[in-house]
């Protein structure tokens, strides 16, 4: 008896854990992965606008982030101004 308390301890434990499918919709792609994909990219974007609630803030930040980095690149190059002032 003192030996199955344990057993059955530990098989309750593990059947209340989240299920695989909870596990995967969970998962949140990084800022790395909405950049390098547009497509996705652009499928989020508007439903962040009209849905934020639904898909959280977490992502919606994610999505907001990899469209600044789309825009703006790494932030690696520097600004080079035109040797000749532009003339109005």
């Amino acid at each position: 008896m003192k030996k199955s308390i344990p057993v059955l301890l530990a098989v309750a434990l593990t059947a209340c854990g989240p299920s695989e499918t909870q596990e995967k919709k969970d998962v949140v792609p990084t800022v790395e992965e909405l950049a390098s994909n547009p497509e996705r990219l652009k499928e989020l974007r508007p439903q962040c606008k009209t849905d934020r609630a639904r898909l959280g803030d977490v992502l919606c930040n994610r999505v907001a982030e990899a469209t600044r980095k789309r825009f703006y690149g790494d932030g690696k190059t520097p600004y080079t101004p035109p040797k000749e002032p532009p003339k109005f």
